[in-house]
């Protein structure tokens, strides 16, 4: 068995840390934990920040300061070696939401005094005792509605506060059978492999069938919402989906791990497509769109049971000129 303890305790701290201290002690939480150079990798407004001093006083703090009493409240809790990277790396994943009173205003939403959740992914490289390395996707327009606002004219599923794995077994503190993760790897990299094959000559449903289970769940950001059971991915999401776009780059996943049953990936972008029209209700548009994608999977013997995606929508939409926090 592959041991992640030092790691997984190492993020486990780093958690209680930022939960627990003082919002204006929170950067020196990240220069205990994290390397000064950190690269985070994250949604729009943020972006990209080189250094953890950048993400204590830019997004911590502020975020802090908004949601107050925060909580965070997992779902998935697992790590692996990065299986694209050839130093084969250790990374920690986490997935749930933090959770608090939204207090004061953030990028801008108006805050409602109310309890508020705010959904998040993240991906941490962990080397020779400190994080290095991040990728922390969040749902802004999910906060946003929560907010009273409404981003978006129509969405094809239903969004809501979305529930952690159907069986409950997301939080591997303890380490996993190597042979498990494999199999989830596995049959990711085979889901993968269909995706890059629209033109075959299976029908959409049957492509899906080969890797998913009739009775899948589909997990998706606000604006999009999430769908239950393989006709209805095809019908609410996948196919609209693929009829809205052309010019599909390959995947460029920076990290793609697992394990047990559950495994995941991040790319910064995933990958870039050109809307063709009609998407979430848009026009075409001329230039091909980055997509910031997080996803976690949960296996269920030699199938995908379960699906979490978060992608920057406000990105994608900013890069065709639409700025919702702007307006907000």
């Amino acid at each position: 068995m592959t041991d992640f303890q030092v790691e997984k305790q190492l993020v486990l701290a780093y958690y209680k840390a930022l939960e627990e201290a003082a919002v204006e002690n929170l950067p020196a939480v990240l220069d205990e934990y994290c390397s000064a150079d950190l690269t985070w990798h994250s949604f729009y407004p943020f972006d990209q920040f080189c250094s953890c001093k950048s993400v204590a006083t830019e997004f911590w703090q502020p975020l802090r300061q908004s949601l107050t009493g925060m909580q965070r409240r997992m779902d998935v809790f697992f790590a692996g070696q990065n299986s694209l990277a050839m130093e084969k790396d250790v990374w920690v994943v986490s997935m749930g939401h933090l959770m608090g009173l939204f207090d004061k205003a953030w990028l801008g939403i108006t805050p409602t005094g109310k309890l508020a959740f705010l959904r998040y992914c993240a991906f941490h490289r962990v080397v020779d005792g400190q994080i290095v390395e991040t990728a922390m996707y969040f749902d802004i327009p999910h906060l946003m509605v929560q907010a009273g606002k409404s981003p978006f004219q129509s969405q094809s599923a239903a969004h809501l506060v979305q529930p952690g794995p159907q069986t409950h077994t997301g939080l591997m503190f303890k380490d996993a059978q190597v042979e498990e993760g494999q199999r989830t790897l596995s049959v990711i990299n085979a889901m993968i492999s269909d995706l890059g094959q629209w033109d075959n000559k299976l029908s959409l449903e049957e492509e899906l069938a080969q890797t998913w289970h009739d009775d899948m769940i589909w997990w998706g950001p606000e604006g999009i919402g999430a769908t239950y059971t393989i006709e209805r991915y095809a019908k609410q999401h996948s196919g609209p989906f693929r009829a809205g776009f052309t010019d599909r780059s390959k995947t460029n996943h920076i990290c793609r791990l697992a394990e047990g049953e559950f495994g995941g990936f991040f790319g910064y972008p995933n990958f870039t497509a050109r809307p063709t029209g009609g998407f979430m209700g848009l026009p075409a548009y001329d230039k091909p769109c980055e997509f910031r994608v997080i996803d976690i999977y949960r296996r269920d013997k030699d199938k995908l049971a379960e699906n979490w995606v978060f992608i920057d929508i406000l990105y994608f939409l900013k890069q065709q000129g639409i700025d919702l926090l702007a307006h907000d």
